[in-house]
């Protein structure tokens, strides 16, 4: 599938709104909020770097955490604005705006001169973008002239700044959420078998994302709280394998961790997400452990998504030998569950592009 490419826009001089992954994890050290993890930042300054030196006049948007449609001054991006700030050349001119929508965030983004940044406050302050109010996307949209997506792990959801503002502009995919969809696409369509799913975590959507990946993996293992959850990936044949957790339900059994790595040790693939259990605590990191250890030492193609997985592997030491590293992974298992597609996708699929009228 022929995804539309950021490098089809037509963008000189043309006010972008670009939908970043901003959603880090935050310290605070001295008084001081700064970024823990600078990862996702970085993924998007290839696609940045090219917007500035096309000459674009560049309004970045992104959420952080969940504030539930209110203000809340522990999740404001400006911290993330400036850490981001800090990534880019010395010479660039960025400025931050308290407010998304409003008469000060639009006077900024008309006054925008080719080559300089303006950063919107957290999205999810606005109850609207959760909602994709179609008032509240075309009020995005108004902001610009172009969008560009560059925020594959939100791509799953149908929020306002995702698949709302490509129905009112010409649009496009950003650089590191082609080269997702590539290597994820590839892998969904021509996989090393055999292809075993390791899922963990509480989210029900991963639940039902590995009901649908019954027909494509080979081995399903899972762990985490998803074990408890009703309606779990039903385990009906031999090969598909559910985890067996500790009393206190912090792990899986030590029975367990051994029953995964024997069967990731003969895996062609291997697509995790989610770690084991309370990975934070190391007395209960020993599942996630040795899952980890068994994925590096196979001869699998290793895809991992999501940030408690690439946390935990960070912990572990383990996270730079594992073949990717996917920025989300609840994106990532709708992807592939989805046969290679998103929302996000396909509100920029599905539309007529516009780019002969700009």
């Amino acid at each position: 599938m022929e995804l539309p490419s950021i490098a089809d826009l037509k963008i000189t001089d043309k006010r972008v709104l670009l939908r970043a992954d901003f959603d880090v994890p935050l310290i605070v050290k001295e008084e001081q909020v700064l970024v823990a993890d600078d990862t996702r930042l970085r993924q998007v300054l290839k696609t940045v770097n090219w917007l500035i030196k096309k000459k674009s006049k560049l309004i970045i948007m992104a959420h952080l955490g969940r504030p539930g449609g209110k203000r809340v001054a522990a999740l404001s991006l400006r911290p993330v604005a400036r850490a981001f700030s800090k990534l880019l050349p010395a010479k660039i001119k960025w400025s931050f705006s308290p407010f998304v929508l409003g008469k000060k965030a639009e006077k900024k983004a008309a006054g925008l001169k080719p080559g300089e940044i303006l950063i919107l406050e957290n999205l999810r302050f606005y109850p609207e973008e959760e909602k994709n109010t179609r008032s509240f996307a075309g009020s995005l949209a108004g902001l610009a002239d172009v969008f560009v997506n560059e925020a594959f792990a939100v791509s799953h959801r149908e929020h306002s700044s995702i698949v709302g503002v490509p129905q009112f502009l010409p649009a496009a995919l950003g650089f590191n959420f082609l080269k997702e969809a590539r290597i994820l696409g590839q892998t969904f369509k021509n996989p090393r078998r055999p292809v075993v799913v390791v899922l963990g975590g509480r989210k029900k959507s991963k639940a039902v994302a590995g009901q649908i990946l019954l027909g494509w993996a080979d081995a399903i293992l899972v762990g985490g709280e998803l074990v408890e959850l009703n309606g779990i990936v039903e385990l009906a044949t031999h090969h598909k394998v559910k985890a067996n957790l500790t009393k206190n339900g912090e792990d899986i059994t030590p029975d367990s961790a051994q029953e995964f790595a024997q069967i990731i040790k003969g895996a062609g693939t291997v697509i995790w997400s989610g770690p084991m259990g309370a990975y934070e605590t190391p007395c209960y990191r020993k599942g996630t452990a040795v899952v980890a250890r068994a994925i590096v030492d196979s001869r699998a193609f290793s895809i991992i998504g999501g940030g408690d997985t690439e946390a935990a592997l960070t912990k572990l030491g383990l996270v730079d030998k594992v073949d990717y590293v996917c920025s989300g992974g609840g994106a990532m298992l709708d992807f592939l569950a989805q046969r290679g597609t998103l929302p996000g996708i396909e509100a920029i699929r599905g539309r007529k592009n516009r780019n002969a009228e700009i």
